[in-house]
Protein backbone atom coordinates (compact mmCIF):
# COMPACT_ATOMS: atom_id res chain seq x y z
CA UNK A 1 0.00 0.00 0.00
CA UNK A 2 1.32 3.44 -0.89
CA UNK A 3 1.90 6.15 1.67
CA UNK A 4 -1.00 8.20 0.30
CA UNK A 5 -3.43 5.28 0.52
CA UNK A 6 -2.28 4.56 4.04
CA UNK A 7 -2.78 8.18 5.09
CA UNK A 8 -6.23 8.27 3.48
CA UNK A 9 -7.20 5.10 5.36
CA UNK A 10 -6.01 6.66 8.62
CA UNK A 11 -7.96 9.84 7.87
CA UNK A 12 -11.14 7.83 7.21
CA UNK A 13 -10.62 6.01 10.50
CA UNK A 14 -10.04 9.29 12.36
CA UNK A 15 -13.14 10.85 10.75
CA UNK A 16 -15.18 7.86 11.94
CA UNK A 17 -13.75 8.19 15.47
CA UNK A 18 -14.51 11.94 15.50
CA UNK A 19 -18.11 11.35 14.46
CA UNK A 20 -18.55 8.71 17.16
CA UNK A 21 -17.05 11.01 19.80
CA UNK A 22 -19.31 13.89 18.72
CA UNK A 23 -22.36 11.63 18.79
CA UNK A 24 -21.43 10.41 22.30
CA UNK A 25 -20.84 13.96 23.56
CA UNK A 26 -24.18 15.11 22.15
CA UNK A 27 -25.97 12.14 23.69
CA UNK A 28 -24.31 12.86 27.04
CA UNK A 29 -25.29 16.55 26.90
CA UNK A 30 -28.91 15.65 26.09
CA UNK A 31 -29.02 13.23 29.02
CA UNK A 32 -27.66 15.94 31.36
CA UNK A 33 -30.19 18.50 30.14
CA UNK A 34 -33.07 16.03 30.54
CA UNK A 35 -31.91 15.20 34.08
CA UNK A 36 -31.71 18.90 35.00
CA UNK A 37 -35.14 19.56 33.51
CA UNK A 38 -36.64 16.67 35.46
CA UNK A 39 -34.90 17.79 38.64
CA UNK A 40 -36.15 21.36 38.21
CA UNK A 41 -39.60 20.40 36.99
CA UNK A 42 -39.10 22.26 33.71
CA UNK A 43 -40.72 21.70 30.33
CA UNK A 44 -39.57 22.73 26.87
CA UNK A 45 -42.10 25.58 26.97
CA UNK A 46 -40.38 26.92 30.09
CA UNK A 47 -37.17 27.37 28.10
CA UNK A 48 -38.84 29.82 25.66
CA UNK A 49 -36.70 28.96 22.67
CA UNK A 50 -36.97 31.29 19.69
CA UNK A 51 -37.51 29.84 16.24
CA UNK A 52 -34.40 28.83 14.30
CA UNK A 53 -32.85 31.49 12.09
CA UNK A 54 -33.91 34.45 14.22
CA UNK A 55 -31.42 36.65 15.95
CA UNK A 56 -33.39 36.61 19.18
CA UNK A 57 -33.80 40.39 19.05
CA UNK A 58 -37.04 42.24 18.81
CA UNK A 59 -37.64 44.56 15.93
CA UNK A 60 -37.45 48.21 16.83
CA UNK A 61 -40.77 49.99 17.17
CA UNK A 62 -39.56 52.44 14.52
CA UNK A 63 -38.41 49.73 12.11
CA UNK A 64 -39.98 50.08 8.69
CA UNK A 65 -41.50 53.49 9.32
CA UNK A 66 -41.05 56.29 6.86
CA UNK A 67 -39.04 59.27 8.09
CA UNK A 68 -39.69 62.82 6.98
CA UNK A 69 -37.05 64.44 4.82
CA UNK A 70 -34.81 66.94 6.61
CA UNK A 71 -32.89 68.19 3.58
CA UNK A 72 -34.09 69.03 0.06
CA UNK A 73 -32.33 70.10 -3.11
CA UNK A 74 -34.73 72.73 -4.43
CA UNK A 75 -33.20 72.58 -7.90
CA UNK A 76 -33.91 68.86 -8.42
CA UNK A 77 -36.38 67.98 -5.67
CA UNK A 78 -34.09 65.30 -4.25
CA UNK A 79 -34.42 64.76 -0.50
CA UNK A 80 -32.49 63.17 2.34
CA UNK A 81 -33.77 62.18 5.79
CA UNK A 82 -30.45 62.81 7.51
CA UNK A 83 -29.99 59.08 8.14
CA UNK A 84 -27.34 56.91 6.59
CA UNK A 85 -24.72 58.12 4.14
CA UNK A 86 -25.11 61.52 2.59
CA UNK A 87 -26.40 61.26 -0.97
CA UNK A 88 -24.04 62.19 -3.78
CA UNK A 89 -25.99 65.32 -4.72
CA UNK A 90 -25.55 66.62 -1.17
CA UNK A 91 -21.89 65.64 -0.98
CA UNK A 92 -21.24 67.53 -4.20
CA UNK A 93 -23.01 70.65 -2.92
CA UNK A 94 -21.15 70.53 0.41
CA UNK A 95 -17.86 70.18 -1.46
CA UNK A 96 -18.82 73.26 -3.49
CA UNK A 97 -19.03 75.29 -0.28
CA UNK A 98 -22.69 75.08 0.69
CA UNK A 99 -23.81 74.03 4.20
CA UNK A 100 -26.44 71.60 5.42
CA UNK A 101 -28.49 74.57 6.64
CA UNK A 102 -28.84 75.66 3.00
CA UNK A 103 -30.84 72.48 2.31
CA UNK A 104 -32.86 72.23 5.54
CA UNK A 105 -36.58 71.67 4.96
Amino acid sequence: MSAIQELLARRADLDRQIMEAQRAAKSDAIAKVKALMTEGGLTVADLQFKSEGGSGRRASAAAGRKVAAKYRNNATGDTWTGRGLKPKWLQAQLAAGKTLADFAV
